[in-house]
């Protein structure tokens, strides 16, 4: 296999599996911010207090969280101001290993796809298996980490 695949990122793939399901974070209708600072008791004024602008700039801090155009830096000072953490990731909708293998795949099909046609026209057709040993052949000695990603 690739050498991406190493202990550092199963690490970080054992570490974003904890993050799963994201629907668990999903955010409350109005966002999280309404949703807390009603849920501790909060008004908006005292929100806007503890942040030093004023009540209105609060409101529309809440609506930029709600449209999702808030910055997290914003998001930041908030969270600071409600005694809450801001916590920030990005979760693949697969592990990243699977990520990887599947693109290695992909490329490697694509590339032996152009070849078996050739063998197909000259009666050298190759089986199932017989391709699947020459993907992982080209996955192992052909392909290279850093050609993964590229769009060619």
């Amino acid at each position: 296999m690739l050498k991406l695949i190493d202990r550092a990122l199963r690490r970080l793939d054992e570490k974003l599996a904890g993050a799963k399901p994201v629907e668990r974070f999903a955010p409350p209708p109005k966002g999280w911010i309404r949703a807390i600072r009603n849920g501790i008791g909060m008004t908006g004024a005292q929100l806007g207090r503890r942040l030093g602008v004023a009540q209105q700039s609060v409101t529309a801090i809440e609506k930029s969280e709600e449209n999702g155009t808030i910055q997290l830096q914003t998001l930041r000072k908030v969270a600071d101001a409600l005694g809450c953490r801001l916590v920030y990731a990005i979760v693949p909708d697969t592990s990243l290993e699977s990520m990887i293998q599947s693109r290695a795949r992909e490329l490697a099909l694509k590339a032996l796809t152009r070849v078996s046609h050739t063998m197909r026209l000259e009666d050298q057709a190759t089986s199932a298996a017989d391709l699947e040993a020459r993907i992982e052949n080209y996955i192992r000695n052909e392909l290279r980490d850093r050609d993964l990603w590229s769009d060619r």
